[in-house]
């Protein structure tokens, strides 16, 4: 009788789809696809409630609906309750972030964090990490990389954790989300715990804390100095080298070797990876949110 009454409910939705999107009442449109979609959903009615959710995501777009509080809390509820076994759930997310993308094809920062957050809670770090990345919440971010590093990270990995972090959002160009997720794990992480700064017992850690100084005064002889001074600690990854090089060109000017700039080296594909086309991206140092959220592990 429930399944019943679910199908009776997405047939009906479906039929005044059809009439408001013709006469194009939004409005009464979208409120009917989020309550019917949320209602199939919570009786775990997947296909239907998901069906419903992707056309919420096309009714926004066409209706150029603005991402706001409102919009992104109720794309992320609908997210929430789509199963993860579901194969439309990866279409309403690429929908979803697609229809909060700016002019220079960005996802909203709080839409990157609330998903972040649905994948954090199902404990599936590597999606999760992917949009704290493009959120512009450090702290949450890092409260995350703590949770991970604890639970599932090695004792001797404590800065890797966080410098991965670090240099990949420096290359996003966000300096101050590199600096919030930064003094946010080492203040509270329990086997650092230090508010005060360097030094630190871990020495990438003092590499970190110095880079980020130079970066927020564009002090570039600073920075090449503390790429020899802690060469060891930068060879103990060797994508430190590279995100380092791009950091170099981004904000302190210097070009990268040109063996660098094919996007089909090893160096191209992983930048590229991470922000896209490495020469299309915005010069004012302050990163918003990338369009799409990409593999970085």
């Amino acid at each position: 009788m429930k399944h019943i009454k679910c199908t009776e409910l997405f047939i009906s939705d479906f039929i005044f789809y059809s009439r408001y999107l013709t006469q194009k009442k939004y409005p009464e449109l979208l409120t009917l696809l989020y309550k019917g979609s949320t209602l199939l959903l919570e009786r775990d009615q997947q296909g239907s409630g998901a069906d419903l959710a992707i056309l919420f995501v096309e009714v926004l777009t066409k209706s150029e609906t603005k991402p706001n509080e409102e919009w992104v809390s109720k794309l992320a509820k609908l997210f929430e309750l789509i199963s993860s076994s579901v194969p439309e759930r990866e279409t309403f997310l690429t929908n979803s972030i697609k229809w909060s993308m700016d002019n220079n094809k960005k996802g909203d920062p709080l839409l990157h964090k609330k998903i972040a957050e649905v994948f954090w809670k199902e404990k599936k770090y590597t999606a999760a990490h992917r949009h704290f990345l493009h959120s512009s919440d450090g702290s949450a971010y890092a409260n995350m990389l703590i949770e991970l590093h604890t639970t599932k990270g090695l004792k001797s990995e404590i800065d890797l954790f966080i410098a991965q972090a670090v240099l990949q959002i420096l290359c996003l160009r966000n300096v101050r989300m590199a600096t919030e997720t930064f003094l946010r794990y080492t203040e509270t992480h329990p086997k650092i715990k230090n508010s005060k700064g360097p030094p630190y017992i871990f020495p990438l850690l003092n590499f970190l804390w110095f880079l980020l100084r130079a970066v927020e005064q564009r002090h570039v002889r600073q920075f090449m100095v503390l790429k020899n001074w802690y060469a060891i600690s930068i060879k103990r990854d060797p994508n430190y080298s590279i995100f380092l090089d791009n950091i170099g060109r981004i904000w302190f000017g210097i070009e990268i070797p040109s063996e660098n700039r094919n996007p089909n080296s090893m160096f191209g594909g992983l930048i590229k990876s991470i922000i896209g086309d490495i020469d299309s991206s915005d010069d004012d140092g302050e990163s918003k949110t990338s369009a799409t959220a990409p593999d970085l592990d």
